[in-house]
């Protein structure tokens, strides 16, 4: 760590982000300026210096040119004009004549201006002078990445199981609509892993509850799904609804455990339930005594959860809802123009997280009372580290599913994240991809996106494009919203298609699990852009829609409709490999340079690098089935040696040019 430096600005509030130990320095280097009684950080860029980093977060792998806030927002409009997702992950590398990695360690509000406002020019601003700042020097990307990565610490490992493909939708409402589903991809032959449970099977949106009505005997239902080896993942919300004789509400507000007013009563606002508080994530106590309530739900074979909206988000207050009618009552016989029209529809739209509520919202962490608005970004961390750390009592030998929606940089050790609520536009199959570096640069290894799109209504060839690209997700997840057309697998007209892709899914897995467990332990990237490899390849370096994927691949999605094919640089000389199945494919050597590559729906087509060699096993209905033994290679002009790490061991597989394989 000796080419960290780190310096602290006033008095930073623990994130708990950073668990290596760097002394303090009493200068910023030369090129760093700071000015704006220490709050603006200041950079000049050379002409063509690339920024990276940043996670969560749209436009390409290349940041610069415009404005981002490292802030945990709640937006399911995932479109280039916005500045910030669910998560918040203050980390950028400026990649030019110098190089340098930045981390501003800051639970509020960080803005990052790559070029936006002045195009020469690198702006982070922070909204209060207390911060902590980190900045890595190194020779590469990637040495900066790892240098950061062990500054952040080791990663969540995920079980195995969590690698094969999971269904979800808003909402499976009953138990036999989870068993139809699972019925489904079975009767179709179609591989799968997991079925998710969304709001709907709570009792009247409770956290930890079961309906009784739409779940009978919740026990066994999970029984008999994983005697079909089916995970089952429920929803946990972070709002608590506030109902008396609810015993979780009861046992938080009779103990203190709610986030408080100004006043030092809890704080009400309203999501799915309604009326609702939030527990004090701040607060090692009510930490500990959320994170034990997942007990509930273990205890009835639950080995998995994905925690929501954590950001958090609110629908509204009961204060701001009453000035809201207060106002769209002056509207009423009124003759409304333009700018009032205006004003009503902002009046509404704004009630959702608003700025007023935050800043309205007291946490005690532990006996220090702060405002929620001076530490929102780590909300959504703290509710997941609660229940992280709460396995560790309730499980300590069973490593259990956990990813999160909210997410600030040092969450990555306790769970994954997914990318929230995007949308079914073919933008955001390239949007996934271009986030799946970013992320693995914080740290978050095992993420993926929604696959098909969330919100709106998916295609058969959108569906389709997303899943070439999506089975080499670690989180591979089809998820829909309510009201959209429902978008499982089986219910295509081309079922043999998807069907093939699938299993190509499962014959990949103990590579991508490989590469992804090698990647943390090696604090490495599992997805790299070109430019992190090859980087004395001028063309390399702005190649922004092709990713290498661990030590053996090169991946390069479509992500346009109606698309033939595309163009793919080859970095080097590399052995095309056009898949229709696990068992079916051929291969092809390819030279350096451009190429247009026809690609049918039909097809997922890989490069394996020099040299390099890329395990494949029989495809199985589901993980537990995964036989290791059936394992060959596809080869690149080699013979040689895998490493091959599983859940339980690591071990040294040789491969040469004979049998089952092409060259």
């Amino acid at each position: 760590m000796d080419k960290i430096k780190k310096y602290t600005v006033g008095k930073p509030f623990p994130t708990n982000a950073v668990v290596g130990k760097i002394s303090e320095c009493t200068s910023l280097p030369s090129y760093i300026n700071i000015s704006g009684e220490n709050r603006v950080l200041s950079y000049e860029m050379g002409k063509l210096d690339k920024v990276y980093g940043l996670g969560e977060a749209v436009r390409g792998i290349n940041k610069r040119g415009w404005i981002y806030e490292s802030y945990c927002s709640d937006d399911p409009m995932h479109t280039e004009t916005k500045r910030s997702l669910y998560g918040a992950h203050p980390f950028i590398i400026i990649d030019g004549e110098t190089l340098f990695g930045l981390f501003v360690d800051y639970p509020d509000k960080v803005t990052f201006d790559i070029g936006y406002s002045d195009i020469d020019m690198l702006t982070v601003t922070v909204k209060t002078a207390d911060y902590d700042l980190y900045i890595i020097e190194g020779d590469t990307p990637l040495e900066i990445v790892a240098s950061f990565r062990r500054l952040i610490g080791k990663s969540y490992i995920t079980p195995y199981w969590a690698f094969g493909f999971q269904q979800s939708r808003w909402s499976y409402y009953t138990s036999k609509d989870v068993q139809s589903i699972i019925d489904g991809y079975r009767s179709s032959d179609m591989p799968i892993d997991a079925v998710y449970l969304d709001i709907d099977y709570m009792d009247s949106f409770k956290d930890f509850t079961v309906s009784e009505e739409r779940f009978p005997d919740f026990e066994e239902f999970v029984r008999s799904a994983k005697s079909q080896h089916i995970h089952l993942v429920p929803i946990i919300d972070a709002g608590v609804k506030a109902e008396d004789g609810y015993t979780v509400y009861t046992e938080g507000r009779d103990n203190g455990y709610f986030c408080k007013d100004k006043d030092g009563n809890d704080f009400y606002a309203a999501v799915w339930p309604g009326k609702v508080c939030f527990p004090d994530f701040l607060n090692t106590e009510a930490a500990h005594w959320f994170g034990m309530k997942y007990k509930i739900l273990t205890d009835m074979g639950i080995d998995g959860f994905w925690n929501d909206m954590n950001e958090p988000a609110i629908f509204y207050s009961e204060k701001q809802l009453d000035k809201a009618i207060d106002k769209i009552a002056g509207y009423k016989g009124k003759n409304i123009g333009i700018y009032d029209y205006f004003g009503l529809k902002d009046t509404v739209l704004g009630l959702s997280n608003s700025a007023e509520d935050y800043g309205a919202m007291y946490h005690n962490a532990d006996g220090e009372i702060v405002c929620h608005d001076k530490v929102h970004n780590l909300y959504g961390f703290n509710m997941t580290k609660s229940a992280s750390e709460a396995f560790k009592e309730i499980a300590p030998d069973k490593n259990i599913l956990l990813f999160s929606r909210a997410s600030y940089i040092g969450m990555h050790r306790y769970s994954g994240i997914w990318t929230g609520d995007n949308q079914s536009w073919w933008s955001h199959i390239k949007l996934n991809l271009q986030m799946l570096p970013s992320l693995n640069m914080c740290g978050f290894m095992y993420t993926g996106a929604d696959l098909s799109g969330f919100g709106d209504n998916s295609t058969e060839e959108l569906s389709l494009r997303w899943l070439a690209l999506g089975i080499f997700n670690p989180l591979m997840r089809n998820h829909s919203a309510l009201g959209t057309k429902d978008q499982e697998y089986f219910r295509y007209k081309n079922k043999d298609i998807f069907r093939n892709l699938l299993r190509l899914r499962y014959a990949l897995i103990p590579y991508l699990y490989s590469e992804y467990r090698k990647a943390i332990e090696n604090d490495d990237m599992m997805f790299k852009p070109l430019a992190f490899v090859y980087r004395d390849d001028k063309t390399a370096q702005f190649v922004e829609d092709q990713l290498i994927l661990g030590d053996s691949i090169m991946i390069a999605p479509v992500y346009e409709p109606n698309a033939p094919g595309r163009y793919v640089y080859l970095p080097e000389n590399m052995l095309m490999v056009r898949f229709k199945s696990d068992t079916e494919y051929d291969c092809e050597s390819m030279t350096k340079g451009h190429h247009f590559i026809e690609i049918p729906v039909t097809d997922v087509v890989i490069f394996i690098r020099d040299g390099q060699a890329l395990p494949i096993v029989k495809a199985a209905m589901h993980t537990d089935d995964i036989d290791l033994s059936t394992m060959t290679f596809i080869t690149n002009n080699n013979g040689g040696e895998y490493e091959l790490v599983t859940e339980e061991e690591t071990k040294t597989v040789k491969y040469d040019r004979t049998g089952d394989i092409c060259s």
